[in-house]
């Protein structure tokens, strides 16, 4: 699965969302002051001839910090709560399909590129091993804690101001309602990657040139043919390339998978932003739910904005399989991260500091801030830096609605054993 955009979600709700905040990490970690999120403008292009800085540098963290619930490595999640079971299961199951993608030939030679002095590829598979020793005996998030502070190394990111700010938003798996016939109802295709894409030369056709401003370019499309799957939705569709996999639910009854097989090369281009110039949203509407109330309001402004992302995506039937990660593992809901793959090792032990998205009783998104421990497995286009984190919701409508309102910053972790 290869993300494009973090920010989505399937309906409106009350947003308090983290703004700019800074820790010290032998200290315990304020809570942040809420605000809206943001879509946030697309990342500049790098200049090839500028060597990126060093992304990640050790840090010593220490044993002593209190109170101990609000330092790094709280994972209070792992453990049952009243109400809620906890989600160690999801974790282990999120380290063995590190460690199955670590075991690979082509990963032990690539490792030996990685460029922060100490991080190789025995190192990062003997630190998933012994940490998944340290959460299957641990009985308490406090016991994990401190075996994970006493034993390993962090390896903070440098992030988007070389201070350690890092711009956190989030990902979902949709699911959807299609047919695997075009009917008047179901018109807007997801297609096939062409056999012969390899061979498109560039610049490679845009999305209007595909698809149609209307998306229905149809039997006009040099696309013809490569028909997957109908939408009744055209904005589903579209999601569908933004998050780059999804359940289909058929309208025959049975049900089924897509991912990504490929892309156009084009880069990402914030819809959000583009209302925003326009002076069609206000900045307190720069958010997912935002934008779809405005398309909902305006479905013919689909036309004028939908076609403005260039960048055009290819799809694979993938039989129920779950969403999977650009290193070829499934992604785990709330377990799984995707960055900059070029700098970040992949694979790898993380730990995520920042403020997320909780629905309360009444389906309200309440923010508190939280450690989590995640593994490093996934990739996206509009994920560029060491300074920014896509964090993996999971699948289904409640995991849209928290992903689309998901922003705001934290700090980033890489776990290393010490020897």
């Amino acid at each position: 699965m290869r993300k494009s955009l973090a920010l989505v979600s399937l309906s409106l709700g009350i947003v308090f969302i983290s703004t700019l905040w800074s820790a010290v990490a032998q200290v315990p970690i304020p809570l942040p002051v809420p605000a809206k999120p943001q879509i946030q403008p697309p990342v500049p292009p790098r200049n090839p001839n500028i060597q990126p800085p060093v992304p990640l540098k050790p840090l010593n963290l220490g044993n002593n910090c209190t109170p101990r619930h609000a330092c790094i490595g709280w994972d209070e999640q792992l453990w049952d709560q009243i109400g809620k079971p906890g989600d160690r299961r999801a974790l282990l199951t999120a380290i063995d399909h590190s460690l199955s993608y670590l075991s690979r030939n082509s990963v032990i030679e690539a490792y030996r590129k990685y460029p922060v002095r100490g991080i190789t590829h025995d190192r990062v598979r003997r630190s998933l091993i012994r940490f998944r020793q340290l959460v299957v005996n641990s009985k308490s998030p406090a016991e994990l804690q401190a075996a994970v502070r006493r034993e390993f190394t962090f390896y903070q990111s440098v992030g988007n101001d070389g201070k350690g700010t890092v711009k956190f938003t989030a990902y979902f798996e949709p699911i959807y309602t299609a047919s695997r016939v075009r009917t008047q109802e179901y018109k807007y295709p997801l297609y096939r990657r062409p056999l012969d894409f390899d061979q498109w030369a560039k610049p490679h056709p845009k999305r209007v040139d595909l698809e149609g401003q209307d998306g229905l370019l149809g039997e006009r499309s040099q696309l013809s043919g490569l028909e997957m799957l109908w939408f009744r939705d055209r904005f589903e569709a579209y999601m569908v390339h933004i998050q780059g996999s999804a359940q289909i639910q058929l309208t025959d009854g049975t049900t089924t998978s897509v991912g990504f097989a490929g892309g156009t090369d084009y880069p990402w281009t914030s819809i959000g932003g583009q209302l925003s110039k326009d002076g069609k949203l206000a900045a307190n509407q720069l958010n997912m739910p935002g934008i779809m109330n405005f398309f909902q309001s305006y479905p013919q402004e689909m036309s004028n904005y939908l076609p403005r992302w260039e960048r055009f995506i290819f799809f694979q039937e993938n039989a129920g399989r779950p969403a999977t990660g650009s290193i070829n593992v499934p992604v785990t809901a709330e377990r799984s991260i995707a960055t900059d793959k070029s700098l970040m090792p992949p694979g790898a032990l993380a730990l995520v500091h920042t403020s997320l998205p909780f629905p309360d009783s009444n389906g309200q998104m309440q923010y508190r801030t939280v450690s989590r421990f995640v593994l490093d497995q996934d990739t996206g286009s509009a994920i560029r830096g060491p300074g920014r984190v896509d964090y993996f919701m999971g699948s289904g409508k409640v995991a849209g609605d928290r992903a689309g309102v998901t922003g705001g910053n934290g700090l980033l972790y890489y776990l290393l054993l010490k020897k």
